[in-house]
């Protein structure tokens, strides 16, 4: 290539060809093509047949930012809709440690061989200064991972709960509809996650651990009202007694609170998921929930519920991304925080300035 640079007139001013591109080291190697989209009517029917691959890239939509693919997406979930709510949907929540992905593995393997279906949606915590996340949670269910009749999808946190919650909500529709009658959600273990998985799940099943020093610390009002049942996990060796004990401690906090909305009185257990002890008595309590709540009306009743709560969820999340997403709000937030950083308006009569011309735009029906 020959370089302006390279001129008589720019004595002394030499620029070099540069080095060779190296050769690629497969040659053979083409760059793939991305595969079209398939349509919604694809989808739908892939996901009906149990199709694993239809239903992960539905889900992947129903994950995806883009406004396009959110609506195919919305396409699919309103078709899949009527083939779906006939799993028992339950929710995982433990500190980090307590052992959910081990746990998880062993549990799945117990409720497959008696047949049926199992997908796993696993919340992974995101980085809040790379927003990356891990996504590790199929290599700590070795044995899940590998079953035929398991699907695990780990989801990022990304620094939105809510919005992953939603879309961990739509992905339960889609798995029901391709035929998995066993649903397993993992929080993240941490903050306000609890409360959003227990709002989507028809049994909420809490990890706890014995021998930390902390079994009193660990009694947290909020989640023991939301758990439907306890569980101590590696209760084996020399910590069975502290299990036992951590046992005991919380079989005593549960009577001091109301009894519950569906009359049921949680149970505690011990078990080990390491070395799969009291799997199986584990399992016969939650059968025991279910037998319990259909025969009671609560089943039906609490689906119900948690219907209506998502419709009121759905409606916040779109007002509120209505509100940021529009330029002259943008622009006026920018303008109002600097007044108020200067010390020259309030942050309550900003923000009112900022909510009196949204509400205004939203009347005239002019920019929004």
């Amino acid at each position: 290539m020959n370089h302006i640079e390279n001129d008589d007139k720019y004595s002394g001013l030499t620029v070099n060809s540069g080095v060779t591109q190296p050769p690629v080291v497969n040659p053979y190697l083409q760059r793939r093509k991305r595969r079209p989209l398939p349509t919604v009517a694809e989808m739908v029917e892939g996901i009906l047949k149990g199709d694993v691959t239809m239903l992960s890239r539905a889900v992947t939509l129903v994950e995806s930012l883009s406004p396009d693919h959110q609506v195919l997406a919305q396409e699919v979930i309103e078709k899949c809709l009527p083939h779906s709510g006939r799993s028992r949907r339950i929710g995982i929540t433990g500190v980090p440690g307590a052992g959910k992905s081990t746990s998880i593995d062993v549990f799945g393997l117990h409720v497959l061989k008696s047949g049926g279906k199992l997908a796993v949606l696993a919340i992974d915590p995101s980085s809040e200064r790379t927003k990356g996340s891990i996504l590790g949670d199929k290599t700590r269910m070795e044995k899940l991972a590998v079953h035929p009749s398991a699907f695990i999808r780990p989801s990022p946190s990304a620094g939105s709960l809510g919005g992953v919650a939603r879309k961990t909500r739509e992905t339960i529709v889609l798995c029901e509809a391709a035929g998995y009658n066993n649903i397993f959600v993992e929080t993240v273990g941490v903050g306000q996650s609890e409360t959003a998985v227990h709002s989507m799940v028809d049994f909420f099943l809490l990890i706890q651990l014995a021998g930390t020093g902390d079994e009193l610390q660990g009694i947290k009002r909020g989640i023991m009202e939301m758990a439907d049942g306890i569980v101590i996990n590696k209760a084996d060796g020399d910590n069975i007694g502290p299990a036992q004990l951590a046992q005991a401690q919380f079989r005593s906090a549960l009577h001091l609170f109301p009894p519950t909305t569906s009359g049921w009185m949680p149970e505690v257990l011990t078990y080990s998921g390491y070395y799969e002890l009291g799997i199986e008595e584990v399992w016969a309590m939650i059968d025991r929930y279910f037998e319990f709540v259909e025969g009671n009306g609560y089943f039906e009743r609490k689906r119900s519920e948690q219907a209506r709560y998502w419709m009121y969820e759905t409606i916040n999340e779109q007002l509120r991304a209505h509100f940021y997403n529009n330029p002259e709000v943008e622009r006026m937030l920018g303008e109002k925080e600097v007044r108020v950083l200067d010390n020259r308006q309030s942050s309550f009569t900003a923000a009112r300035d900022v909510l009196d011309y949204y509400f205004t735009s939203l009347r005239t029906n002019s920019s929004i």
